[in-house]
């Protein structure tokens, strides 16, 4: 039975699913879909992929096919190195990935620097320049292994990102080099899959130990308000002058830079306040950036961290703003609705269709009685639970 677009959505077991005649659609491991056409030429059977789908539709795929098989028959060579030719290099598979989704990606350039080192650094002086019809699991090992236990996380940044530009290159090839890592690399217990986080408690030494730190002023006060806020740290890096409503302390963070897409209000404590005030008295002339650098340009992800790491406290920006308050909030007897509404999550399922409200005035004494906390000095109506 031939092929059809319905058919081809609910195909998503692993296997090959035959068409009309040579043509295939592949579904690999993750439910990668692509064409494969197995064809005979000279006597032998070849399986040339013919591009992943939906990019390259089923007519498309069929118009191909019938090409390749009235060329054979034709007596032409539709084998390498024709075929070769067409075969895009690592660095090249990776340009197209990254103009892809590059318009995607809400953090100011962020993502793009990051890909971009990080394919510059660990892949391309190596694989850059083979064909990704070329590149073996024993390539990607090579890249991935030296850092999976030393330096896990960027491990980890490395094999997603290469493998990712492979499951783009499955029109070129039947299947993934990344596939396999999972199964030979050792189990890291420096990191499950979730950010370093210090407990709660300790979130007011943290900050004591950040003021006094020495640091650049602005990247204090960027992590300082970070905590406060209970917000993401490229929220707090990208935070922009014209955000802030100075009548109602409101800062609101635009749908370009929220993980949501959704516009969110953050209801600004009377520290958050302050430190806004402190960020304009040394404002520069022309900047729109709260927090601008010491060169002036946007505070780097790693400038923040680093502040963290060099004061000796375990956890990350990340955790500490929103894994710590979120803790608080559970020992401090908060209620769920407002303590995930006040980390601008998203409450999926029937509680979520009939949840409108941003519950915004309960958020304001929530985001007030967690400044207070994390300055050390407890207001008197927040009891912890556990002591």
């Amino acid at each position: 039975m031939a092929l059809t677009n319905r058919r081809i959505e609910k195909s998503t077991k692993v296997g090959l699913y035959a068409d009309e005649r040579t043509l295939y659609l592949k579904v690999s491991k993750g439910g990668t879909k692509s064409w494969v056409q197995r064809i005979v030429v000279n006597g032998k059977r070849h399986d040339l992929g013919l591009g992943g789908y939906p990019v390259i539709t089923i007519e498309d795929a069929r118009t191909l096919a019938i090409e390749n098989r009235r060329k054979v028959a034709l007596g032409e060579n539709i084998l390498r190195p024709q075929h070769e030719a067409k075969v895009p290099t690592f660095q090249e598979a990776a340009a197209s990935v990254i103009s892809l989704n590059a318009p995607t990606w809400k953090d100011g350039g962020k993502t793009l620097q990051s890909w971009e080192q990080t394919l510059n650094d660990y892949a391309f002086p190596t694989i850059g320049e083979q064909r990704v019809d070329q590149v073996t699991s024993k390539d990607v090992h090579a890249r991935v292994a030296p850092l999976w236990t030393s330096k896990h996380h960027q491990g980890l940044k490395v094999g997603q990102r290469i493998g990712a530009v492979m499951k783009w290159a499955q029109g070129h090839r039947l299947d993934n080099p990344c596939d396999a890592l999972g199964a030979v690399l050792p189990k890291a217990d420096n990191l499950k899959g979730h950010f370093r986080a210090v407990p709660h408690a300790e979130v007011p030494s943290a900050i004591r130990k950040v003021r006094e730190s020495g640091a650049f002023p602005t990247t204090i006060l960027c992590l300082e308000f970070t905590i406060v806020c209970a917000v993401r740290p490229s929220e707090a890096r990208l935070a922009e002058w014209s955000e802030i409503n100075q009548k109602d302390k409101l800062w609101t963070i635009p749908k370009e830079r929220t993980k949501t897409a959704k516009e969110f209000r953050v209801p600004l404590s009377n520290l958050a306040w302050a430190i806004l005030h402190e960020a304009k008295r040394d404002k520069e002339q022309n900047c729109n950036l709260v927090f601008p650098s010491a060169r002036g340009g946007t505070l780097s992800d790693s400038t923040v961290s680093k502040l963290f790491r060099e004061n000796g406290i375990k956890g990350v920006p990340h955790a500490v703003s929103r894994a710590c308050f979120r803790s608080w909030c559970a020992d401090s007897n908060i209620s769920r609705e407002v303590a995930e509404a006040c980390l601008a999550h998203v409450v999926k399922g029937v509680e979520g269709a009939y949840q409108r409200s941003d519950l915004f005035e309960r958020r304001r004494s929530v985001m007030q009685k967690w400044s207070d906390y994390v300055t050390g000095t407890p207001r008197a109506d927040v009891i912890p639970l556990h002591g």
